[in-house]
């Protein structure tokens, strides 16, 4: 079996290092200046509409640009229109893109090279918000990663090291079978972080509105997760292929700004020895489409 936009309110309130209250919300700072935010290219935003409303994802082909390509592609030939959200487990992930709603279709393309891990090289954008031992942990885009350090790029012939996605709420993978080359055409949302995930199937992107509409899509309860009466995806588009008045756009705040190196600061402060790069939600700014996605 193939295995929000962020009120800025809640922004403030976690650079306060509290809980919102009227009080507070009346005193938020204003939002950062344009200058802090980035735009996510039309090319790599993917549109996903839903019978529960809509999820916007960043792709990130310079983490796995073959999974990248390969859903542009599908998006591209109308693949996931009306195909359902088939496997949906609480607490874990949501699961979709199998033509057949089984857990075993693909599409007629050929499986898919693993992009487990990618190499990360100096003219990389990487924002490291932690050190573990004998590692780095940042933001690739709006993706979670975790990669070696950068003193080793000296000793490697391509004077790059490995990187590779972790599984937080709202990051996009791709399912497989057994082999580790068998991607194709499903893919999950988390739901939930699920750290076990990571270096055994492929990150290509992340939620960067909708995880609500995520968490909402109908579960299963039972321990394949298959859903008996599913949600669907009723239209995916890349941005770029919409049309001008349907495209959303979308800016995500940028890692390299003082207001996340805040939010960065504050969210290690609140956690403590518990701190995890998944307890940082990056904040979100979305303008809709002028007119309604075509039915």
């Amino acid at each position: 079996m193939k295995a929000l936009t962020r009120a800025m309110t809640a922004l403030a309130a976690v650079i306060a290092g509290a809980t919102p209250t009227l009080a507070q919300e009346a005193a938020t700072p204003p939002p950062p200046p344009p200058a802090e935010w980035r735009a996510v290219a039309p090319e790599n935003l993917l549109v996903i509409d839903t019978s529960r409303g809509r999820v916007l994802v960043e792709m990130a082909p310079e983490i796995a640009p073959g999974h990248v390509e390969r859903i542009r592609l599908l998006a591209s030939r109308g693949f996931y229109d009306n195909l359902a959200w088939h496997r949906v487990i609480d607490w874990f992930m949501a699961q979709t893109g199998d033509p057949l709603g089984t857990g075993d279709g693909q599409s007629w393309y050929p499986d898919l090279k693993a992009e487990f891990t990618f190499r990360r090289g100096p003219d990389m954008a990487f924002t490291p918000v932690s050190a573990p031992a004998g590692s780095l942990r940042g933001f690739v885009g709006s993706v979670p990663v975790e990669t070696q350090p950068d003193a080793l790029m000296a000793g490697t012939p391509d004077h790059k090291v490995h990187g590779w996605g972790v599984y937080c709420p709202g990051v996009a993978g791709m399912a497989r079978d057994e082999g580790n080359d068998t991607a194709n055409s499903q893919f999950f949302l988390m739901r939930q972080p699920y750290p076990s995930l990571d270096k055994r199937y492929t990150v290509w992107g992340r939620v960067v509105s909708g995880l609500d509409v995520v968490r909402a899509l109908k579960a299963s309860g039972t321990p394949d997760g298959i859903v008996p009466e599913p949600d669907r995806m009723t239209r995916v588009r890349v941005a770029s292929d919409l049309p001008q008045a349907e495209r959303p756009s979308v800016a995500v705040i940028n890692t390299a700004s003082p207001t996340f190196q805040t939010l960065a600061q504050r969210a290690r402060q609140a956690r403590g020895a518990d701190f995890s790069i998944c307890d940082i939600d990056l904040p979100v700014q979305v303008t809709p489409a002028s007119t309604a996605p075509a039915p």
